[in-house]
């Protein structure tokens, strides 16, 4: 054969590899790659890192919402040297008359370290769509912040929520929060998928680490709301250091309003905020039939009035659909247990953390699988959520670059990258979503697409996504 017909024998046959790789690909897997390095944790001497100045400053404020309906503000802090004052003052920006506001503190110790003194103070009675100042500490120590309630609640409210994932406090984590903070489309409030401050993965699970992460987010979180999720880092159960109560470090400080959706506990509740119905899960607790996060659930789920809030949020921190061998099928056994109620709702979209990079899935569904039936495909299904992992925050583990080859039929887009996402709600029918990496310009969108409401527009908006 001459030289021409051996070229033509192999263009076709990489055509056919190309082809094959194609049919059996389910999206794409970004061709962007970014340098393959550990991030690096910033110094503890950095400015994001700073105490403010002045005897018993308050220190690490944080915001969540305080109640289900969005009139109410959790406003939290911590004083190191004593209690001080755990009074509030807050006033309407176009008020002059000041209100008060009387908190709770608590403290807690974990192995060798002992908190500082942690206020939590919830304002109530808010009006809607209004900007409220807040006033903590006393004396020269005062500190002034300030957030915007949401709007009240209805079905074609506009609302943009950020969304970010496993954090920590490397200098990939600075970048990510100052791309959401300079992201033209602007977050109105975090939804936070879980793993913050990964104290856990120093010496003894060293609890300043929870300290330095509150200080350097507190850029963000004290100005706007940020919905908790609890991560396997915020587990801190470490019995080898007598540490044996799952979540202490956590659930001191950082308190959300569970009991107003009557949770027993706060690791699972739900929110309504603008046109959203927001639910938040736990991956790392027990979750089978009969116990109380599954029964609360089954509760929850028929309460959703869509014309209230068309739009159906989830937020877990181990993703049921994950194609990276990182963190592969851990959430397999809570996606068997609650996938057939997200499907039956018709959930809009189900954010998850875990796995540090960036993924989301088609509209599918695997309810049909009973183990012993061999019907373990996922299936294109228009009453499923999107799934998308947003696990990208950028902590001190670096990114899960080892995807499953081929990409399976289910995963839409895939990248091993640091970033964040916006979700912008436009009205009842449409939503707009768009993943920004580290790496790019700030309005630069990687990953994009137009969600259409499964309840009131439940038609297939898989042709509407742009990588």
């Amino acid at each position: 054969m001459g030289a021409s017909g051996t070229t033509f024998v192999l263009a076709v046959l990489a055509a056919t590899v190309l082809n094959s790789a194609v049919l059996c690909s389910g999206g794409s897997t970004s061709s962007f790659v970014r340098k393959d390095e550990k991030s690096g944790d910033m110094p503890l001497d950095s400015d994001v890192f700073n105490v403010p100045p002045g005897h018993n400053a308050p220190q690490q404020v944080h915001i969540t919402q305080g109640d289900h309906i969005g009139k109410a503000v959790i406003v939290s802090w911590v004083t190191v040297e004593e209690p001080g004052s755990n009074t509030v003052l807050y006033w309407a920006e176009n008020s002059g008359h000041k209100h008060k506001a009387k908190g709770k503190v608590t403290k807690y110790k974990f192995y060798n370290y002992t908190s500082g003194y942690i206020h939590h103070c919830t304002i109530r009675n808010l009006e809607y769509d209004t900007k409220y100042y807040y006033e903590v500490g006393i004396g020269h120590t005062t500190r002034t912040f300030w957030f915007t309630t949401p709007p009240e609640v209805g079905p074609d409210v506009p609302y943009t929520f950020g969304l970010i994932g496993d954090l920590g406090q490397t200098y990939d984590s600075n970048s990510t929060l100052t791309h959401y903070e300079q992201n033209p489309t602007k977050g109105q409030t975090v939804l936070f998928v879980g793993d913050l401050s990964y104290a856990d993965n120093y010496p003894n699970h060293d609890n300043v680490r929870w300290d330095t992460w509150a200080r350097f987010v507190e850029r963000s979180v004290a100005y706007q709301p940020w919905i908790w999720t609890a991560g396997n880092h915020e587990l801190d159960y470490a019995p080898e250091i007598g540490e044996t109560k799952p979540f202490k470090p956590f659930t001191h400080r950082y308190h959300v309003p569970f009991k107003s959706s009557n949770s027993t506990s706060p690791l699972w509740y739900s929110i309504k905020r603008a046109s959203a119905y927001v639910i938040v899960l736990s991956s790392y607790s027990a979750y089978g039939k009969y116990t109380p996060q599954y029964k609360w659930l089954e509760q929850e789920l028929p309460k959703v009035n869509r014309s209230e809030t068309p739009w159906l949020i989830v937020l877990l921190h181990s993703p049921w659909y994950n194609s990276n061998h990182y963190h592969y099928m851990e959430g397999e056994s809570m996606r068997v247990m609650f996938e057939p109620w997200f499907v039956k709702y018709k959930v809009d979209v189900v954010f998850a953390g875990h796995v540090h990079a960036y993924e989301r899935s088609h509209r599918v569904s695997n309810i049909a699988y009973n183990v012993v039936n061999g019907i373990c495909t996922p299936v294109n299904d228009l009453s499923a959520p999107v799934y998308i992992t947003i696990g990208d925050g950028g902590n001190i583990e670096g990114l899960a670059n080892n995807m499953t080859v081929p990409q399976p039929e289910y995963s839409a887009f895939r990248e091993a990258s640091f970033g964040h996402a916006t979700f912008d709600i436009k009205n009842r029918t449409h939503a707009y979503y768009g993943w920004h990496r580290n790496q790019d310009g700030y309005a630069v969108q990687a990953d994009t697409m137009w969600f259409s409401n499964r309840y009131w527009n439940p038609i297939d908006d898989s042709t509407s996504a742009q990588s």
